[in-house]
Formats: structure tokens, sequence, C-alpha cells
């Protein structure tokens, strides 16, 4: 391979919704590039991006993957991301370390909601991109339509360089708009036949190119004095001219063709060596002095003080823990020791390599922009900053998302607890988006992520890498029982068989607390009546029962309880006996004292587009949910309000069926409220029946 200098590195993520045929691009861009000596494809398993087994199996992207071209003496990283909004993470991190974006749109299906999505993560990190409208043989395709939903749903005018010929069945090339020449291919190797354009679309061709040159004029005002002095430009005018407005932004050029037909594929290569960022084009990186709110910067220079950020890390039962990031200043060779400043360590590296997909080639050195991986690594984790001891800094890390779907794991086969922390452990550790906890409550293990999909990948992972199956089931709801009123109930525990007998007698009263205030034990004995180490008895006793719940098996909460009587035997009271009888007077207190149950209320924020409003609203209420706001986001609105725990558990399928894929949400805990009876009632008997069975 080549030497490059930074300049002639491009880093670029390739995104878009789901199914749009981004993996299948990468694929086509590897093998008209010469890079691959076959074309991978998705549908069979032989993709060289899609190597997890769990992707070859379900032939979609869970999981970013990274490779690279060469191409007109440049070198183009590529990292194919996913299309599925329940691994956002995943691409998030990729697009933080690229500098520029290539688009995926469907020739039917036009701007999707995770095409919104992603263009604006795009935004957050100014990206120059380009859109590639792929599939364009497929039926119903249509260039126009979806040039038309680029302008309105990603209220971004975007400049064709290219005119399909043809189209569905019939579509074999595109018009080059700069050099206003034909290409029509007969194979899939990306080299089209150059002709003259056909003149059935020498019209429209010629309307686009005006208005074409006219963008990219307007990106350069000595272009643009040019232009209005000569009417035209010279395509190598135009190829700066175009370079200029696509770093700036002002510029998103719009090609098209079919990535498993190799059409198009060779002008997306052409155009994103000249027109697209450079690590030196993107410029200086910022960051912040370890432990202080310090700003420090970082040139692309290899002159510079070594830095780079970790953007992913890929657990291998056999290969062990491997650390992909991106170098933003500096230089780094083979065996060289690097400081985590994140964690204040320093890890030993070994060989570094480059990324082909589930495949590595051995780097000598790296330099700025460079995209790179190493094995082994005992600490370092996603987000981690790596740099030079000396000269310390810490990029900022992408934030990890709250998980908005939880299921309870059990072990298929006893014993296998602790395999299962452990595994998960390893699991987030590659996804930080994955939670693992245990309910103390409800004793159960609960997995949290980003929706079913999410959890049920890594579900298959932890089965393939580490050999422990599980079951998931739907998490119980932590419910508490408090009570309304108050009462005043003795407690009398006797039992004489033979010998010395067991005797505790006290009476106690009972009364609520305000929610979230807990418990409390006063000891009122006035005198002898209960000695005072049988006391403390009294109170583990109610404690240990409130655990265990009075009416549904559920923790009573927020309640007085008051010692006020009693009476002991002298041979045969103990600890014990005074135990059962406080346990015995607080359930049946509890009884007296109009027992409730309480339910976890979440707030939520639901963000949908202006057309699925008043469903997801009605939705809302009909889960005795309440709105409380609304707010925008981009094109979205956001729905804010409060909703019981227990009618969203599966709220994430029910979302994305309801608005067609285009809506997500989040939710943290908020309080403890009254359930209503008619629920309780359910709950109680389908305690009583479980604790029967």
């Amino acid at each position: 391979m080549a030497k490059y200098e930074s300049k002639q590195l491009r880093n670029l993520a390739i995104i878009g919704h789901g199914g749009t045929g981004k993996t299948s691009l990468c694929e086509s861009l590897l093998y008209v590039t010469g890079k691959s000596e076959r074309l991978g494809r998705v549908d069979d398993g032989s993709a060289t991006m899609d190597y997890e087994p769990e992707e070859q199996k379900k032939h979609v992207s869970i999981s970013s993957a990274a490779n690279f071209i060469e191409w007109d003496k440049h070198k183009i990283n590529i990292i194919d991301t996913p299309g599925d909004s329940n691994f956002t993470f995943d691409i998030k991190c990729s697009l933080s370390v690229v500098d520029n974006a290539v688009v995926v749109i469907d020739s039917v299906g036009g701007v999707e909601f995770q095409t919104q999505k992603v263009w604006e993560m795009a935004d957050e990190y100014s990206l120059p991109r380009m859109i590639f409208i792929n599939r364009m043989d497929r039926e119903r395709a249509d260039f126009n339509k979806v040039l038309e939903s680029i302008r309105t749903k990603l209220k971004k005018k975007g400049t064709p360089l290219c005119l399909p010929i043809g189209a569905e069945d019939k579509f074999q090339g595109i018009v080059d708009l700069i050099v206003m020449k034909a290409y029509t291919f007969a194979d899939n190797k990306g080299t089209g036949k150059a002709m003259d354009i056909p003149s059935d679309l020498a019209e429209e061709a010629g309307a686009l190119r005006a208005s074409m040159v006219e963008d990219i004029a307007e990106a350069d005002d000595e272009l643009m004095n040019k232009y209005l002095e000569a009417g035209e430009l010279s395509a190598e005018e135009l190829k700066a001219g175009l370079r200029k407005g696509v770093l700036s932004g002002s510029i998103v050029p719009v090609i098209c063709g079919s990535a498993v037909k190799g059409i198009g594929v060779t002008l997306l290569a052409d155009l994103a060596a000249s027109s697209f960022a450079s690590p030196v084009d993107r410029g200086l990186m910022k960051g912040k002095k370890p432990g202080t709110d310090a700003v420090e910067e970082r040139q692309p220079s290899e002159n510079a003080p070594f830095s780079a950020i970790v953007f992913k890390t890929i657990a291998d039962p056999y290969a062990g823990r491997l650390t992909l990031f991106r170098v933003y200043s500096g230089k780094l060779n083979s065996d060289s020791a690097v400081y985590n400043s994140t964690r204040k360590i320093t890890e030993k590296f070994g060989h570094i390599f480059f990324l082909e997909g589930k495949n590595q080639k051995q780097a000598e050195v790296l330099i700025p922009g460079d995209i790179a991986g190493v094995a082994k690594l005992k600490e370092t984790v996603t987000g981690d900053t790596l740099c030079n001891e000396k000269n310390p800094v810490i990029f900022e890390k992408v934030a990890v998302p709250p998980p908005i779907m939880s299921f309870a794991v059990e072990p298929k086969s006893r014993g296998d607890e602790d395999k299962i922390a452990s595994s998960i452990h390893r699991l987030t550790e590659e996804d930080p988006t994955i939670v693992f906890s245990r309910n103390i409550q409800t004793k159960e293990m609960i997995l949290s992520g980003m929706g079913q999909v999410h959890i049920e990948v890594n579900i298959e992972k932890m089965k393939r890498k580490f050999g422990v199956e599980v079951n998931l089931n739907t998490p119980k709801v932590p419910y508490l029982e408090t009570i309304k009123g108050k009462t005043n109930v003795q407690g009398r525990y006797k039992k004489q068989s033979g010998g010395r007998g067991q005797f505790g007698d006290c009476t106690i009263e009972i009364e609520p607390l305000p929610r979230g205030a807990g418990y409390e034990f006063l000891d009122k004995i006035v005198g002898g009546v209960i000695p005072g180490q049988y006391r403390p008895a009294v109170d583990k006793g109610i404690q240990e029962a409130a655990a265990k719940g009075v009416i549904a098996g559920y923790p009573v909460v927020d309640f007085r309880i008051s010692l006020v009587f009693g009476s002991f035997h002298t041979v045969d009271s103990s600890e014990m006996a005074f135990k059962i009888a406080g346990s015995m007077a607080f359930q049946k207190g509890v009884m007296e004292c109009q027992p409730i149950l309480l339910e976890p209320i979440v707030n939520i924020a639901i963000e949908v587009p202006d057309e699925y409003m008043g469903d997801v609203i009605g939705d809302l209420n009909s889960r005795r949910g309440r709105v409380s706001g609304m707010d925008t986001s981009g094109t979205n609105q956001v729905i804010k309000g409060q909703v019981p725990l227990a009618e969203i558990l599966k709220y994430a399928p029910d979302l994305r069926s309801m608005t067609s894929g285009r809506g997500n949400f989040t939710y943290t805990d908020s309080h403890y409220e009254e359930v209503p009876s008619y629920i309780a009632d359910k709950i109680i008997a389908d305690s009583k029946k479980e604790a029967e069975d």
C-alpha cells in the first residue's frame, strides 16, 4: 500500500435509513476500485462489511464496520453504519470521528425518518456530505420525486451532478453534468462507456446543468463574477468551486445509481477524492486539559503531540478486546506506550492495523486522520481519549442515550447466573447502551437497551461468543404497597409444646407517612411491659413483614410504627417470639389501614412527525398517560408527559408500528402514584394466584 499524507486522506461514513443499500454501496466501492476481487452481497451473506453472524442471518447491518479504498492518489476510509434506530449510538460514534458523510436514499422511499435523524446527527458535527440516490433500477424508482423529498424533508436544496438514463428495469447509466457526457454500464464493475447525451435527455440535462453551475458559482464570489461575465465555467473551475461549496456546506451534491450494478459508484469515488474534506481541511480538534475547563487544541499535524479517540470496542472471545480509534494529531508506531487520559492509565500498544471489515492490515505508522485498530488493551473502552502523557488532552465523548426497553433475563441452564453477568459485562464494553442491573425488589436480572431488536441481537451475541443462553421475559413492575389510614393493633404469639414455650405480645400504632418518607419506628413503651432487649425484635419483625408485602407481595412503604404496649413472660419470652408478634401485628394492622398499591410513574418524551401527533397523544391517553407540554426538535414534535411504567414496557414496538418507524422516545423515573382500584384488584388477584402456584 502506498504511503499517504493527511491531506490525501478522506474519512467518510455511509449513513441512511435501513434497507437503502448502504452496505451494498460499500461493497460496490470496494469492488469497482479493485480492493475486492468479487462483489460482496448482503443477501447471500458474502458482504465484507456485514461479517457478524447476526448480520448475515438477518441480512441487515447491526454494527458499524470500517474499510478503505485507494483511488486517484487518495486513501478513502469508509465506515458503513447501521440504518436501524436501535443502533443510534453506534451511528453517532462513527459520525463523531469522520470528516464527511454519504447519505444513501432509496429511489422509491425517498427521505425516510431515520434519514432525517442521521442528517441531523451529521449537522451536529458540521460534516460535508453528498447524497447517493440508490437502487434506480427498482420498480417505481423516481429521481425527481426523491429530489423533492430532499427539499421538503431535509430542508436542503440538493444539487444534482448527474441525471439517470432510464429508470426501473430500463435504468442503464447516468449523464455526468460536469463534463456533459453520458455513461452506460454493461457490467457491475463501474466502468461506464462514454457517449453523447441521448437526445430525449438533452433538454433536461441542460436545465439541470445550468442550475448546478449557478449553485457552484454562488459558493465562490470570484467564480460568480466570472460566470456573470462569461456565462459559463470550465470543468476545472466547476470542480474547484464544487469542492469549496461542499466543504462550506453550501452545496450538497446529489448523484444516483445502483450499487449492485456498479452504476454511479465510480462517480462517487471521484467526488469523495476531489470534493470531500481531508483531516487538514477540517482543521484543529478541541478538547480539555485533564481536570480543568481549559481548552486544549490539537492541529492535524504529524509534528503535534499524539492524540486519538476510541470510537468502537469489539469484544472477541478469542482475540480479546479490539479497540478502534481515529488519530487527530501526531504519529503513532507499533509497540508504543500510550496514555489514556480519560482513565489516567498507560496502555501498551502491540501491533496496530488498518481495518478491512473483519480482516486487518498491519500498519507501520499512523498519522493524523488515520482510522485504525489495536488488540488487547486492558482498560480502554469506547469514548476514551488516547494521547501523549506529557501533553495530555481529553476530547468530548458521545453521550450514551438512556435505554428505552427492558427485559428480565433468566438462564436456560441452572447455575449460569454468574456467567450471564460476566458475559453481559463484556458486551457492555462493546456497546455501552446495553445496561445490566439486578432489581432487588423483584429479584430479577434486567437487561435494558435501545429496543427489542437491539436486545435480541446482543442475546444472540452472548450465546455465540460466550456460550450462555437465556430466556427473555417481560420485567415485573416494581409496585409498592402503602396505607391511607391508621389503627391500633395487637400482635400476640404464644406457643407451648412441652418444655420451654414461646411468648411475645405487643401493641402497635400504624399511621401513614408522606410519599417518599420511608419507614419510622418509635419506641413509646412506658415502664417495663416489654423489656428493652425485646423491642428491637419487634422492629425487625415489622421490617421483614413489610419487605414481603401484605396485600400483593410488594414492599410496604411510607408508614410509622409506634410501639405502645405489650407483655412478656419471664421464662417463655424471646427475641424470636417478639419478632413474630411484631410481624403478626403489622400484617393484621395493614389490612385495617386502607392498604393501597403504588405504581412507578415515568417522565416520557416522544418525538414524532406532525402527522402522527393525534394518534400518539390518543394512544398515550389510553395508557393512562398525561401530556404536560410540547416542544420541537428539527422538523418533529416532542410530546412530553407522564405515564405509568406498566403501560410502556412494550411501548417501543408499538410506537414504531404507530408511526411507521418514524417515532422514538426516552423516559426517566419520576415518582409513585396510587394504582386505580380496578387495576389494583387484578394485580392483587394475579399475585395471589402466582403465590398459590
